[in-house]
């Protein structure tokens, strides 16, 4: 098993209300020095949704995305408020991002993205048995497009890049392994 490196010093390069930029000073097990920059949270905690109608359906929704300038298509999500559970803010963001309520909610587990750069996980949930509810007032500036996918067109818009988020692509495969796994 390898050994984790020594950190040798932290420097905190900028901050922002949801992200810091930190410089490790690291030494490895055999002597080598190496100074990684992060970017990591600041506490900020976040849950992922794949929120199925039916066995055979995903929930998704179109919405802009700053990170690359343009609208993508990916599963409803949100930060947790403070003290909130995952479950209780994966509830909220299925009420405020799709007007529903799902009965059965299931944790799948984190996500993490590029974590050679980047401090921050994600808890996918599973919603199940979904009603509709009165529409909670979301955070978002405009509406969010929410289409009714089959799971079947899912490889189709990967493959044509429609489909490129990859924490919504992840999390589907995993929710894929949690319902194999019930069959």
């Amino acid at each position: 098993m390898r050994q984790s490196p020594t950190i040798l010093k932290t420097e905190l390069l900028a901050k922002s209300s949801h992200f810091q930029i930190e410089a490790l000073h690291l030494q490895f097990s055999n002597g080598q020095r190496r100074i990684y920059e992060r970017l990591n949270g600041t506490g900020y905690r976040s849950v992922l949704l794949v929120a199925m109608p039916d066995p055979r359906h995903v929930l998704m929704v179109r919405e802009y995305a700053v990170g690359v300038e343009g609208t993508i298509l990916g599963l409803p999500k949100g930060g947790a408020d403070v003290g909130e559970s995952y479950l209780e803010a994966a509830q909220r963001e299925l009420g405020e991002e799709v007007g529903l309520h799902g009965a059965r909610l299931t944790e799948l587990g984190d996500l993490t993205l590029a974590p050679g750069h980047l401090g921050h996980r994600c808890r996918v949930v599973l919603a199940e048995q979904l009603s509709p509810c009165t529409r909670l007032t979301a955070d978002e500036p405009e509406p969010l497009e929410c289409l009714t996918v089959p799971m079947a067109q899912i490889p189709a818009l990967v493959a044509s890049g429609e489909l490129h988020e990859a924490r919504a692509i992840a999390a589907i495969f995993m929710a894929m392994g949690v319902l194999a796994q019930r069959s």
